[in-house]
């Protein structure tokens, strides 16, 4: 069940005291802290005593407070109707500890299996064959599963398409007409990874690409990512 804080304040000008050419500068740290209590679930809620003078007339544990201690227990703190702090404006800490939340800041995302996921993801980003291999390996010690690979690998592939989708748009635009690539047509017979053209370039046949490329089968065998960590 969440805490009920209620704050009880000396007379100020204000509800939070934040306001005049002069600012206490607890008022506005402490009022930020009840901000972050709100958020967290606590039900908060505060009176001026030069505001609302009922309020504090019509609650016996303030009324008692101020018959014994005077206006000097001001501001006076309750949690769960329980006195938790009088005469002071307590610490984030305090406030934390009293409605019972941890202010610990969370433990982070970013495991050693999302790191892995990100470097499988570049590894597609980059046409890197011993890199990819190297994060899969690593990924399947971790216990990552195929499929959440799979999500890596599709994401970056969107990633890594749309800059080429971006330009080819804006050749359209300044073109004014529509470039071969929209339908594949004409890009079949002139590009250069074509059937004829690889014939006549060997610039993407199997072999010119085992022998040139860091990425290829030949050269994957090769490289000590395999061994030591593309990326390592």
């Amino acid at each position: 069940m969440p805490a009920t804080v209620e704050v009880f304040d000396p007379s100020m000008c204000c509800s939070t005291g934040v306001c005049g050419p002069s600012v206490d500068p607890v008022l506005p740290r402490f009022a930020a802290d009840l901000q972050w209590l709100e958020q967290r679930g606590a039900h908060v809620t505060r009176h001026n005593l030069a505001q609302e003078p009922a309020a504090f007339a019509a609650d016996a544990v303030v009324k008692t407070a101020l018959a014994e201690h005077g206006t000097e227990c001001l501001p006076l703190i309750l949690v769960d109707r329980r006195v938790v702090s009088r005469g002071r404006y307590p610490e984030r800490d305090e406030l934390a500890r009293w409605v019972g939340l941890d202010d610990k800041p969370q433990t982070s995302l970013y495991t050693d299996a999302v790191a892995e996921l990100v470097a499988i993801g570049a590894a597609i980003v980059a046409n890197c064959q011993p890199c990819f291999k190297y994060h899969y390996d690593q990924a399947r010690k971790l216990g990552v599963s195929n499929e959440d690979m799979a999500r890596a690998v599709a994401t970056a592939q969107k990633v890594k398409d749309a800059p080429a989708r971006a330009v080819l748009d804006l050749a359209d635009k300044f073109l004014g007409v529509t470039t071969p690539h929209a339908d594949g047509s004409q890009a079949a017979t002139s590009s250069c990874c074509t059937p004829s053209a690889a014939d006549d370039t060997d610039c993407c046949t199997p072999s010119a690409a085992e022998s040139s490329s860091c990425c290829s089968s030949s050269a994957a065998q090769k490289s000590p990512a395999d061994k030591s960590g593309c990326c390592g």
